[in-house]
C-alpha cells in the first residue's frame, strides 16, 4: 500500500473459492491444553478502561482462562465505566478455542412477563416520547450478565468466583478517578446520570456540576453488593430478597398496573446459542445470533463485497467507501425485517447468510452507481412486516477481548444500553433501558412486527462480538464493538482494514467510518472521509452527512510474535498483558 495514502488516511481520523455459511451448534468444552510455542504463551485483555483490562488481566497472572479475565473485565467495568454497561444490563459472550470450537451465550434482558405489544403506547395507541419510555421502569429489562458470567464460568472457568469480584470490589471500595471521557458523559447526560438521588450524590457537587477528571470517587452500595456476589455466587443476584426487591424497585418506577415481578428475576436464564460462522474470503468468521443482529449483519456486509477487489482500492479510494456504504444499505434492509428473538419470531438464519442469496444481493452492488432503493429481500416462508422506525437509536455498550495462554479467546459485549441506562439505579449501579430496543409500535399496515414487546422476549440487539480464523484454521482475531447500530458497521469495517486492506490492528482500528443503515451517508466528521463527500456524492449519494459518531473498538490479533491487543484511538479503552 502507498504510504503516503495510508499516512494521510489514518491522519484524517486522528481521534479512524468460498464455501457456504453454517450455522454451528455450541458445544461446552473443557479449555484445551496450550497449543502455541512456549515464548508466545503470554495472553491479554482489551478493552475500553485500562483499569477494567487490567482487572481481566489480573486474572491471566494467576493462571486464570479467558473466560475468567472477561468476566473480571466485566464486572470492573460496572465501577469505572458505569455509563455503558455493568451488571444492570446483558450482554453476549463468544468463546473461540484454538481448535476452531466457538459456544456463544446469549445474556440479553428480557421484558417483564407482563409487557405486552401496547407496552410503549400511550392511552391513545400513539408511542410513547423517547424520554418518557427511557426515563422509567418501561425501559428496564431483567439484568443478563451476571446469569451469562455464571455459565460461563462453570465451563470455562479456572479461578476460584470470588477471585473474579476482586478488582470490582476494590475499584468500588477503595475509589476510582473519574476519567476525562467519564466526566465528559456526566456533563452531557445530567438528565438520566443525576435523575437517581444515588447517582447525584455519588457523581455531582452540591451545586450540581458533574465531579471534575480525576476525582476519586467510592461507591458503598455497589461494594456491597460485590461483597454479596463474592460470598455467595452470581445467582445471589437471581435470588431471594435481592431479586424480590430489584423488582419491585423497577415496578414502582412502572406506569403501568403490572411491572418486573420478583419472578421474572428469578426465572432468568441464560442461554446458549448456536453461533453463526461462514467463510470471507478465506476466513472464517463467527458471531452471535439472534436476538443479536451482529453476526448476520456483519458478515452480510462482508460477503457482498467478496466480488469486488478491495485490495486494489484501498482505503484511500471513494470507491471502496461507496461499495462498502451500498453493502451496508442492503445488510440493514434485512435486519429490520427479520432480526428478532428467535424464541418468539422465526429468524431465518441460514438464508440471511446463504452464499448464493449473499452473491446475488452483491450483484445488485454496481462500483459505479448507487442503488435507487435498497429493499430486503424476500425469505422463502411469509415475511413479517418490517419495523416502522419506531426503535429508537442505540448509544451505549462496551466490548472487551481475553486471550489466555493456552489460545482461548472470548469476545464479549456488554450493554446497559443508553448512557446511563434508564437512569434508574439499585445497588449502586445503573439499570438497562434494553426494552427500548423493541419496536414502540406492534402493527404495521396491520401485520405484526417482528422486534415488537412481548412479555419474557429479549430484544433485538447490534451487537457483534466476533472471532476469526484464518485459512490454516488457526484463530486469528477478536473484536467487537459500542457504539449501539453502528456496531456492526464498526466491525465489518476492522475486519475489510485487515483482511482487504491490509492493515495493522492499530490502523485498522483507526481506519474513518462510514455509516449507511438507509439512504442517508453519516461520515465521520473529522475523518479523511470528509475529502470524499464530492466523489461520493458523484457516485450517487445524494444525502451525506458529517458528525461525530460513537465509535469504540475493541481487538486482538495473532501474529508470528504472538497475540496483540489494541483499542480505538477515538476511546480511553487499552490492551493489558498477561
Amino acid at each position: 500500500m502507498n504510504i503516503r495514502t495510508l499516512t494521510f488516511l489514518i491522519s484524517g481520523v486522528l481521534l479512524t473459492a468460498c464455501q457456504p455459511l453454517q450455522t454451528e451448534r455450541p458445544e461446552f468444552v473443557s479449555p484445551p491444553l496450550a497449543t502455541q510455542p512456549a515464548e508466545l504463551e503470554r495472553g491479554l485483555v482489551s478493552a475500553a478502561d485500562p483499569r477494567a483490562a487490567d482487572a481481566g488481566a489480573r486474572m491471566l497472572r494467576m493462571g486464570g482462562s479467558a473466560t475468567d479475565a472477561a468476566i473480571a473485565t466485566m464486572l470492573a467495568l460496572t465501577v469505572v465505566e458505569p455509563q455503558s454497561s455493568g451488571i444492570g444490563g446483558g450482554g453476549f459472550f463468544v468463546h473461540a478455542a484454538p481448535d476452531g470450537t466457538v459456544t456463544t451465550i446469549d445474556g440479553r434482558e428480557t421484558a417483564p412477563s407482563a409487557a405486552a405489544p401496547d407496552w410503549f403506547l400511550d392511552e391513545d395507541g400513539k408511542p410513547l416520547g423517547y424520554r418518557e419510555a427511557v426515563l422509567s421502569g418501561l425501559s428496564v429489562g431483567v439484568p443478563g450478565n451476571l446469569r451469562l458470567a455464571g455459565m460461563a464460568h462453570r465451563q470455562y472457568g479456572r479461578l476460584p468466583w470470588e477471585t473474579l469480584v476482586g478488582p470490582a470490589l476494590e475499584l468500588a471500595r477503595d475509589g476510582f478517578a473519574i476519567s476525562p471521557r467519564f466526566h465528559e458523559f456526566l456533563a452531557r447526560s445530567a438528565d438520566r446520570a443525576a435523575i437517581d438521588p444515588y447517582g447525584k450524590e455519588l457523581f455531582y457537587d452540591a451545586a450540581g456540576k458533574p465531579q471534575p477528571a480525576g476525582a476519586l470517587i467510592r461507591n458503598p452500595r455497589l461494594a456491597t453488593v460485590f461483597l454479596k456476589l463474592s460470598a455467595e455466587g452470581p445467582d445471589s443476584f437471581y435470588q431471594g430478597s435481592f431479586a424480590a426487591d430489584l423488582a419491585a424497585h423497577v415496578a414502582a418506577a412502572t406506569p403501568r398496573p403490572a411491572g418486573m415481578s420478583a419472578a421474572d428475576v428469578t426465572s432468568y436464564a441464560a442461554k446458549p446459542r448456536e453461533p453463526v460462522c461462514g467463510k470471507y474470503r478465506i476466513y472464517r468468521i463467527c458471531g452471535m445470533g439472534p436476538p443479536s443482529s451482529g453476526a448476520t449483519t456483519v458478515y452480510a456486509i462482508l460477503k457482498q463485497l467478496e466480488p469486488f477487489d478491495l485490495a486494489a482500492t484501498g482505503p484511500g479510494s471513494p470507491t471502496s467507501w461507496h461499495l462498502f456504504a451500498e453493502s451496508q444499505r442492503l445488510a440493514y434492509a434485512d435486519r429490520e425485517r427479520y432480526l428478532a428473538d428467535p424464541d418468539f419470531v422465526p429468524v431465518p438464519v441460514g438464508w440471511l447468510t446463504d452464499a448464493d442469496y449473499l452473491t446475488a444481493r452483491a450483484a445488485l452492488i454496481s462500483a459505479t452507481s448507487t442503488m435507487a432503493a435498497a429493499q430486503p429481500g424476500i425469505a422463502p416462508q411469509t415475511a413479517l412486516a418490517p419495523p416502522d422506525g419506531t426503535e429508537p437509536p442505540e448509544s451505549g455498550t462496551s466490548h472487551f477481548v481475553a486471550i489466555d495462554s493456552a489460545g482461548n479467546a472470548v469476545s464479549y459485549t456488554s450493554t446497559i444500553e443508553g448512557s446511563f441506562g434508564s437512569g434508574l439505579m439499585f445497588g449502586g449501579f445503573y439499570l438497562n433501558n434494553e426494552l427500548t430496543d423493541f419496536s414502540f409500535t406492534p402493527l404495521e399496515d396491520g401485520r405484526t412486527v417482528a422486534n415488537r414487546v412481548e412479555g419474557s422476549k429479549r430484544p433485538r440487539s447490534s451487537m457483534a462480538p466476533t472471532v476469526v480464523y484464518g485459512p490454516d484454521g488457526k484463530l486469528m482475531y477478536a473484536v467487537g464493538a459500542a457504539g449501539g447500530g453502528t456496531i456492526p458497521v464498526q466491525v465489518a469495517k476492522t475486519l475489510m482494514g485487515l483482511i482487504d486492506f491490509g492493515l495493522s490492528l492499530d490502523e485498522a482500528l483507526a481506519l474513518p467510518q462510514l455509516y449507511s443503515p438507509g439512504d442517508v451517508v453519516v461520515i465521520e466528521q473529522g475523518s479523511a472521509l470528509e475529502a470524499m463527500v464530492d466523489d461520493l456524492k458523484a457516485l450517487g449519494h445524494a444525502q451525506i452527512t458529517a458528525r461525530p459518531l460513537p465509535l469504540k473498538t475493541n481487538a486482538a490479533q495473532w501474529t508470528p510474535e504472538g497475540w496483540i491487543g489494541a483499542a480505538d484511538p477515538r476511546s480511553e479503552g487499552a490492551s493489558v498483558r498477561q
